[in-house]
């Protein structure tokens, strides 16, 4: 073959290569300054949101549907994505100021939690209309389903709203009615963590430094455990096998292991900067944190006490918050914009051990 025509063919398979990580052809390609395959996460995407600033918070799957959510909380809408190919598909401007979505299990119900202006929207699944709303004290903002038990938590007021006060609620969310309430003495409350084989909730209490402990049959806090050298405790995860708990701060950004027996601190490891979310993989007994600074830190746990970092996977600078869908073996990052102009979504394929 002629070198011309060689090199022809190459710069052809080339175009057809980035395409295919894409998802087709008609999802976004991927720029020249793509990050490369680095295990164990492997680059397939990113799909660009131009125009957008401000933050980006929580993301979605609907697997039925084949959508990929997420909650652009300063832009005031719910972005919608085609899960197969990356595309962005529409763009729901009728929030306040969205930031948790909900695919209720069994139901045509997709719950969007809104802390503007003091009710959480109820979508039909299909049709994406708002059919239902559910009214709670304003700033409602972290949430958490339960499967153990099919309720939903919904963390509502705060400093954000002017009001000293958290208030964590317990919800039937296929009815929206709300169970019970629990009044919390903190103005900044995130991280939901459920057991399933046992009765307590762990939220973080991120202006005391503490983790509260919270009896799911009497909805009391029962015990809080503070987290020693570091403030503002925003994320967290559960390895509830290994009874572990993991929480990442922000002041400085650390990641502790807490033994749930105990509440004792048992490891620290450095991650990526600026974190608002952490993922536990169970089947992999990885750890994944999304940071600001353009990495997603990757961790794997030796053993309940002992960890180890595998990499630090490039992402996007403001790829704070992420989604870990384990049933798919994929993790999405939210790169958020804050003062620049355009956000995206990356995609990524998490590899095996």
């Amino acid at each position: 073959m002629k070198p011309c025509r060689l090199a022809l063919l190459s710069c052809f398979i080339l175009a057809a290569t980035a395409c295919l990580a894409a998802g087709s052809p008609e999802a976004p390609p991927l720029p020249s300054s793509a990050p490369t395959a680095i295990e164990p996460l492997k680059w397939l995407g990113r799909t660009e949101l131009p125009g957008y600033t401000g933050d980006f918070d929580h993301l979605a799957v609907d697997r039925r549907e084949q959508r990929l959510f997420m909650a652009a909380e300063d832009h005031g809408s719910l972005e919608v994505f085609d899960l197969k190919t990356g595309a962005h598909l529409r763009t729901l401007s009728t929030f306040d100021t969205p930031h948790a979505i909900f695919v209720v299990p069994g139901t045509d119900r997709i719950i969007v939690t809104d802390s503007g202006k003091g009710y959480s929207r109820v979508l039909d699944r299909k049709t994406l209309d708002v059919i239902g709303t559910i009214k709670l004290a304003p700033g409602a903002d972290s949430s958490s389903y339960d499967p153990s038990t099919g309720h939903f938590y919904i963390v509502t007021g705060g400093g954000d709203v002017g009001m000293k006060v958290n208030y964590l609620n317990e919800i039937d969310p296929k009815t929206g009615h709300v169970l019970r309430q629990l009044a919390i003495d903190s103005d900044h409350t995130e991280a939901i963590q459920a057991e399933q084989h046992g009765q307590r909730l762990f939220v973080n209490l991120a202006d005391r430094n503490v983790v509260a402990v919270i009896d799911k049959q009497t909805l009391r806090i029962i015990a809080r455990w503070p987290i020693v050298g570091a403030q503002a405790n925003l994320s967290s995860a559960l390895d509830e096998a290994h009874h572990r708990l993991f929480v990442v701060t922000r002041k400085p950004t650390r990641m502790f292991v807490l033994d749930t027996d105990s509440g004792k601190t048992v490891a620290t490891l450095d991650v990526p900067a600026i974190v608002d979310g952490v993922f536990f993989d169970a089947a992999r007994q990885r750890i994944y944190v999304p940071g600001a600074v353009g990495e997603v830190g990757v961790y794997q746990e030796i053993d309940p006490d002992h960890y180890r970092e595998l990499a630090r996977v490039p992402s996007a600078v403001g790829g704070k918050s992420g989604l870990f869908v384990a049933s798919m073996d994929r993790f999405y990052v939210a790169a958020s914009p804050g003062k620049r102009v355009g956000g995206a979504v990356l995609w990524y394929e998490v590899l095996p051990r």
